[in-house]
């Protein structure tokens, strides 16, 4: 049982010097003993209309309408009054409290960056207030594994300025001995393609998720340059793999996808994907098809469900309701898992939880707006998802998840002195 005493929450800036909600919250367990942690929830480039609503303020003179001050006087005058002093077994008995308390399908009255900042900040709290890392306190078994990586190398459109069409382009180290190996390759496998970009004369500028963002002819040059950054590091393609989201919905317009300038419908687009599977070490392909397009997706799960992991996001947007729905029709075999499409740290927990029990994959990730608040990276461990998706090779922000992880594989491993 525990005891809500106090919580705050006030704006501040996301990573992309957009205004997003940190919350404050402090607790006392059934020992006697408090807690008190903060949570910073994210923010996205994209939102597709099966989220659950960010609650932004609209006001054109104030960072151009994407302040949140009504969401964090909502955690200030609403939610506090109302929970302030209750008691709550779990997080799960206040995450109901505050859907219920918003009323609304997709949390528009309170905002959904409203209730998952406070969701987060007690779960934190909690783990806390009994001297356990968050990982520890969310997980249900007796054991914990390490997610592997998937890490964004090459970024277009919504992330950044270039004339690809893939949204993201990943690797994936995947033979590797450890937590700590895998991100060495990676950072190696960045430096590597930072030089052979400068030696092509091309920008080394960078998009949202501060990954490199050059103009390419195609995407099939995207997924060469990106071998030969990995050759350059000395790897090969059994040690590291290549993952992509399309984010089809970007370039699909009038029942057609424009992709490496020619005009295609869904069923051509599954042969290209098939034809890139074939040319290159593919292991993933998140959104294939457009966010409804329920035929094109059918067909990608007929050609490829064997080979690669077929990755549902807008599919999904991390919902059971949707998720229950789109098992029966096999639209993938895999989820992308994001805290702040759904909005509650249950909900999302329950959506790994379905996820796991109909053998797909769960693949935990950040958003395009992030902060140095790491609780996916504990998220990923205690509910033991196969992939964690944290993207960049520079800026803190993204950093800090992997940072968080490879303390939880010390401590893990017994390694960690201060933590035996």
């Amino acid at each position: 049982m525990y005891k809500i005493l106090n919580l705050y929450a006030r704006e501040v800036l996301d990573s992309r010097w957009n205004p997003t909600v940190e919350v404050e919250l402090e607790i006392s367990n059934n020992k006697g003993k408090s807690g008190r942690w903060r949570s910073i929830v994210p923010s996205w480039a994209s939102t597709w209309i099966h989220e659950a609503l960010e609650l932004r303020d609209g006001d054109e003179k104030r960072f151009g309408g994407k302040g949140v001050l009504t969401a964090v006087n909502n955690v200030n005058e609403i939610i506090k009054k109302e929970i302030t002093w209750k008691e709550f077994d779990n997080y799960e008995k206040l995450d109901q409290f505050l859907i219920s308390l918003d009323w609304t399908e997709n949390k528009s009255k309170l905002g959904a960056n409203a209730i998952l900042a406070v969701s987060m900040a007690f779960v934190v709290a909690c783990a806390n207030s009994e001297w356990k890392w968050i990982y520890e306190y969310l997980n249900e078994w007796k054991w914990s594994t390490l997610p592997y990586p998937m890490m964004n190398i090459l970024n277009w459109w919504s992330h950044a300025d270039n004339n690809v069409d893939i949204q993201e382009f990943m690797i994936v180290p995947v033979w590797a001995n450890n937590l700590h190996e895998a991100i060495k390759m990676w950072a190696e496998v960045f430096h590597s393609l930072k030089k052979i970009l400068n030696k092509k004369w091309m920008v080394t500028s960078v998009g949202d998720e501060w990954w490199y963002a050059p103009n390419l002819a195609s995407n099939e040059d995207a997924f060469r340059i990106i071998m030969e950054a990995i050759n350059k590091a000395w790897y090969n393609f059994d040690q590291i793999k290549l993952a992509i989201d399309a984010a089809a919905s970007e370039f699909y317009k009038d029942g057609k996808y424009n992709i490496d300038w020619k005009f295609m419908d869904a069923n051509q687009l599954v042969s290209y994907y098939e034809d890139m599977v074939s040319k290159y070490p593919i292991i993933s392909i998140e959104d294939s098809h457009a966010e409804d397009d329920f035929e094109g997706r059918k067909e990608m799960m007929n050609k490829l469900w064997d080979k690669i992991m077929i990755v549902g996001d807008d599919l999904f947007v991390t919902n059971i309701q949707r998720l229950e729905m789109w098992i029966k029709e096999k639209m993938a075999n895999s989820i992308l898992i994001k805290l702040n499409q759904i909005w509650s740290v249950s909900e999302t927990i329950n959506a790994i939880h379905m996820a796991n029990q109909n053998w797909m994959k769960a693949i935990v990730s950040h958003r395009s707006g992030e902060t140095e608040d790491t609780f996916i990276a504990d998220l990923a461990v205690a509910m033991n998802t196969w992939f964690i998706k944290t993207w960049s090779a520079s800026r803190s922000e993204r950093i800090c998840k992997y940072n968080q992880l490879m303390r939880i594989e010390e401590k893990l491993s017994g390694k960690s002195q201060y933590w035996k």
